[in-house]
């Protein structure tokens, strides 16, 4: 049976043995079509993997935002002939990112889906966060009007007050400190705020605060850097 393959990216330059086995290395060099995000991020991906692989010989197939229905129905036929690889350009692909429509179509035609094991930065700062893993939300990226983004932030907390529930976040990075301050000017002095960045890079930072304590301390170099918040305001 073809199998639709998801491949997790790496998060930055952390050396690829760290954060992909050797089996799911394996199974991406025996890959020959991929519906990516980004083709020179992929194609600059499978040369780290293989430095002998002929990229000529490679199809690539644009699988972003601006991937019409129509155009993600034609991949289908590269699934009828071979396995077919879906790659985003940091992480695993459909979450947060382009994927989970070709990944639908694919169960409904009876393809096989196989999610291959790498780095996920909302699952690692999730449990990196020492917040509520067993009730949390992915809630993606909040309003970019600042009036709009604090009166969603203060929802979010009160949801995450009355169900125990931690809320994930994630931010364009150059907004990164913008969002961190709203977070700082809004939230509850007690409520947790969890700062996740560059995760699995040498440059990884990971603290959980309360608000009051965040308020102490200089804001962290975060700014432009693939950055994850996470509040949590439960008990």
């Amino acid at each position: 049976m073809n199998t639709l393959y998801l491949i997790p990216n790496r998060l930055g330059d952390t050396e690829l043995s760290c954060v992909l086995p050797a089996d799911v290395v394996a199974i991406i060099k025996q890959i020959k079509v991929f519906a990516t995000e980004s083709q020179r991020n992929t194609r600059r991906f499978l040369k780290q993997i293989d430095r002998d692989i002929c990229i000529d010989e490679l199809v690539f197939l644009d699988l972003n935002e601006h991937s019409t229905h129509t155009e993600v129905v034609s991949y289908l036929s590269w699934l009828e002939k071979g396995d077919v690889g879906v790659i985003s350009e940091a992480g695993c692909p459909g979450i947060a990112d382009p994927g989970a429509e070709l990944v639908a179509l694919a169960h409904q035609h009876d393809y096989k889906v196989v999610p291959l094991v790498g780095p996920s930065s909302i699952l690692l700062a999730l449990i990196a966060s020492g917040c509520n893993g067993q009730t949390f939300s992915f809630n993606g990226y909040l309003p970019i009007n600042s009036h709009d983004r604090i009166k969603a932030l203060r929802m979010y907390e009160k949801q995450s007050a009355v169900e125990n529930r931690t809320q994930i976040f994630i931010e364009t990075p150059y907004r990164n400190v913008k969002l961190f301050q709203d977070m700082l000017s809004c939230l509850s002095s007690k409520s947790l705020l969890s700062v996740s960045c560059d995760i699995t890079t040498h440059n990884e930072y990971i603290k959980t605060l309360p608000i009051y304590k965040w308020k102490q301390q200089a804001t962290p170099d975060i700014d432009k850097r693939p950055t994850i918040f996470i509040v949590y305001a439960g008990s």
